[in-house]
């Protein structure tokens, strides 16, 4: 039986979590390989953090699940045509397309998420709406074969979802109770209606830097996209 093809596709500037934390749940998938794959097996700096021995993303022929991270590095990502030739290619034909908070940009910049909803970092979401894609809320998004996560952590019930249909709920309780994921947070703000209201404006007002230039990326990608 041939093993099942995990691949996470990075890129220069992405956010570490959104593919260590589902790294880690999906490498005890049964009868799987999970690549972690970059433009040319280039070195890619993440936050301090340099991940290397990376494969090539062209030479992966195929793969049946597709996981995207996100990170502030999407906004370039989402212009680099080789990259998103890539992605292209290999989410066509994938059995699984999967995303993590800003990855559902790329996927969604890709033209793999028109008319299906999706998940994002609630800071960015609306990002979704010019590639066609249908915003979600939801802290794990499914559309039929297209499985997204919201912003970083979400990451993890994310890659247990995906767990649970690539193996069974019980093959992904087990992994769950042997990774001790029992989240209890210390303060309950993760997401914009539950922050205070003083913090929320202060992570918005910081995102705010970043808004101009990631929808000028996210527009031109999306006339790029349509004038294929």
């Amino acid at each position: 039986m041939s093993k099942l093809s995990i691949v996470i596709a990075l890129y220069p500037g992405v956010t570490h979590l959104d593919f260590t934390g589902p790294h880690q749940v999906l490498s005890r998938a049964p009868n799987a390989q999970v690549s972690v794959a970059s433009m040319g097996g280039r070195d890619i700096e993440a936050e301090g953090l340099t991940f290397t021995g990376l494969a090539d993303l062209k030479g992966v022929m195929r793969c049946d699940v597709l996981l995207v991270p996100g990170g502030f590095g999407c906004t370039d990502a989402m212009l680099d045509e080789d990259f998103m030739g890539e992605i292209r290619r290999l989410g066509g034909q994938a059995k699984y397309l999967t995303s993590v908070c800003t990855g559902s940009l790329v996927l969604a910049a890709a033209g793999l998420l028109s008319g299906r909803r999706a998940a994002c970092h609630w800071a960015w979401r609306d990002l979704l709406t010019p590639f066609g894609a249908i915003v979600s809320e939801a802290r794990v998004e499914r559309d039929g074969d297209i499985i997204t996560g919201g912003g970083v952590t979400a990451g993890l019930d994310f890659a247990f979802t995906l767990l649970a249909e690539l193996a069974g709920d019980d093959y992904a309780e087990g992994v769950q109770l042997g990774l001790e994921y029992a989240p209890a947070p210390p303060f309950q703000s993760g997401r914009p209606e539950l922050a205070r209201p003083e913090v929320l404006a202060r992570v918005r007002a910081l995102m705010a830097q970043s808004l101009e230039g990631r929808t000028q990326a996210a527009v031109g990608a999306a006339a790029r996209l349509q004038a294929v």
